[in-house]
């Protein structure tokens, strides 16, 4: 999902350094399989270098913010859908939020790990609602992997669970821009692309009777704003 360009030095994030793996041993045998290990683990530590930054906790939020894009907005008007919030998230001036309630992220300096952010970053208690007449599809409780750029929810249609752990939307992170730093200590990524995911515009289309919801509709610009303190 996230394609951080640069990291920016000095980040309230923080430098990270890795552990190096020890062995010992008391004979000849043990220790020349202990060499052997040492090799190659230092070959490893080579070729996995230690991340530039690193937050091991992302409870203290904050948020996850999409723009949404006009024509999502437009097509769910031609479909007769509205969209709503769904528990602690919130909708105004275009935007959706949902808060970030927990979960980790690490990254690298471009072009040195792939992917170079990895992590996952949780959305419980919050979501994006879609009414047409009586029926209310929610999709809930957002799971971001930045490593496979996908995100991940609970889809319930009028009360009852659809699906868990569903793929909901796909990530494109090659419009993102470089990471900034933001007030009370927090760190931003902005620029990622959301799109409909194939397994939810076939779920969006059996519920609503429709065909018209395609893989790959950008529903909007994604604003990932993380607390480092």
């Amino acid at each position: 999902m996230i394609s951080i360009r640069k990291v920016m030095a000095a980040t309230a994030i923080g430098a990270m350094t890795l552990v190096p793996l020890a062995a010992c041993s008391s004979d000849d045998s043990s220790s020349t399989e202990s060499s052997t290990t040492s090799a190659a683990a230092a070959e490893t530590t080579e070729a996995m270098p230690a991340p530039a930054a690193e937050v091991d906790d992302l409870s203290n939020g904050v948020s996850t913010a999409v723009a949404l894009d006009a024509g999502f907005t437009g097509a769910l008007t031609t479909l007769g859908l509205t969209p709503g919030v769904v528990g602690t998230a919130t909708l105004a001036d275009g935007s959706i939020v949902f808060p970030i309630t927990g979960g980790d992220v690490k990254y690298w300096e471009p072009g040195t790990v792939d992917p170079y952010v990895q992590g996952e970053i949780m959305h419980d208690g919050s979501g994006l609602s879609l009414t047409a007449g009586e029926t209310v599809v929610e999709l809930t409780d957002f799971d971001i992997d930045p490593g496979t750029s996908v995100l991940t929810g609970t889809v319930t249609v009028n009360g009852d669970v659809a699906a868990e752990d569903a793929v909901l939307f796909d990530l494109d992170g090659r419009t993102l821009q470089p990471l900034a730093t933001g007030p009370n200590d927090t760190a931003i990524l902005t620029g990622t692309e959301v799109k409909i995911s194939e397994t939810a515009a076939g779920l969006l289309n059996d519920t609503f009777k429709t065909d018209a919801v395609t893989p790959g509709l950008l529903v909007g610009v994604a604003t990932i704003t993380i607390a480092t303190a």
